[in-house]
């Protein structure tokens, strides 16, 4: 593994360059604020008087309309949703990106799968922070920074790689470590978390617990304390120390249980449903799907998310985080790459 911090980068590559940053939702909000604030030349590239522009505009930021943002750029990070990014290259990246120019991606989806190839002239780089933009940007703010994974897919100009670990170290990436990978890995690792761990096998786990407990007569309010609100207070265990200090700070009776039931929920044949599904991403059947269903208008995504939020977990946690005044519900720390134009 080759990883760098501060002390093995430096801004210099993109000195006297211009940085279009196309999108201000999550990311994109983060990583033009904290280049800007690390003195690189940045442009916000928005729909004009939309709401991002407006937002952009009250951070301080120049603005343009994205075609204008694009001409006079030396960088142009992508930092929009993955489905429309092919739309938005074809129709404004391509005709009016200047010969030799940059061009950055936060995720390797659409130039690993093959939806955007862009032309020889140009470097293609991945700067992917691990962790949400309001999190990018509240530790830049602090003085830390979030890790990040940099990757090269094209080099034209020999100095494509020093261009990304400029960009890294402006968004404070360096500050906790850039991991050098490339396209594939990042983009496909990626997705089989998100699918099988973070969202789609936490969520799949947290409700069939909150099922089997409400079916066996227990009440649904204590079943959601049980099964999703305490699971955070496991997650910053494990995120702040690993199984070690998750084990450290719960019961005995909790890792005993843990110890001899967990393999029992999660075993070889949940494994081989996880192998199946990683084959799925890296023969590219799922990245073919997921863009079928969006060019179809995303019915059967609308239909699949409005029963997930149908669930009675929803109703039940709705009227328990109503009475939480602690709780942030504002999405703050929303996926970092669904941030929209």
């Amino acid at each position: 593994m080759t990883m760098y911090f501060e002390k093995d980068a430096s801004l210099k590559p993109l000195q006297g360059q211009r940085v279009a940053v196309i999108g201000y939702g999550s990311q994109g909000r983060a990583h033009a604020l904290n280049m800007h604030d690390s003195g690189v030349d940045v442009v916000v590239g928005v729909r004009t008087n939309g709401p991002s522009w407006q937002q952009a505009r009250e951070d301080g930021l120049p603005v343009a309309e994205p075609a204008e943002a694009v001409k006079g750029a030396d960088v142009i990070a992508m930092l929009i949703p993955d489905m429309p990014q092919p739309e938005v290259f074809d129709a404004v990246v391509q005709p009016n990106a200047k010969q030799g120019s940059t061009l950055l991606f936060a995720h390797g989806f659409n130039v690993h799968f093959g939806q955007i190839t862009p032309p020889a002239h140009m470097d293609v780089i991945l700067v992917a922070p691990k962790g949400p933009g309001a999190l990018v940007r509240r530790q830049y703010q602090a003085g830390s920074g979030v890790p990040c994974l940099m990757a090269v897919a094209q080099d034209a100009s020999g100095r494509a790689e020093a261009i990304a670990l400029a960009y890294a170290h402006a968004i404070g990436g360096t500050r906790a470590g850039v991991i050098s990978t490339n396209f594939a890995e990042e983009t496909e690792t990626d997705l089989f978390g998100e699918q099988a761990v973070l969202c789609g096998g936490a969520t799949e786990l947290v409700v069939k617990g909150f099922e089997t407990l409400v079916e066996a007569g227990y009440q649904p309010e204590v079943a959601y304390f049980e099964c999703l609100h305490e699971l955070k207070l496991i997650v910053d265990l494990l995120y702040e120390g690993g199984l070690a200090k998750m084990h450290q700070f719960v019961s005995d009776t909790a890792q005993y249980g843990d110890l001899t039931r967990g393999p029992r929920v999660v075993d070889q044949d949940t494994k081989q449903r996880m192998k199946d599904i990683l084959g799925e991403i890296t023969d590219g059947s799922f990245a073919r799907e997921w863009v079928q269903e969006y060019q179809r208008g995303n019915t059967e995504f609308h239909r699949l998310r409005q029963q997930d939020m149908a669930h009675p977990i929803e109703a039940v946690g709705s009227q328990l985080r109503a009475r939480m005044s602690w709780l942030d519900t504002g999405g703050a720390e929303s996926d970092p790459k669904s941030c929209a134009a």
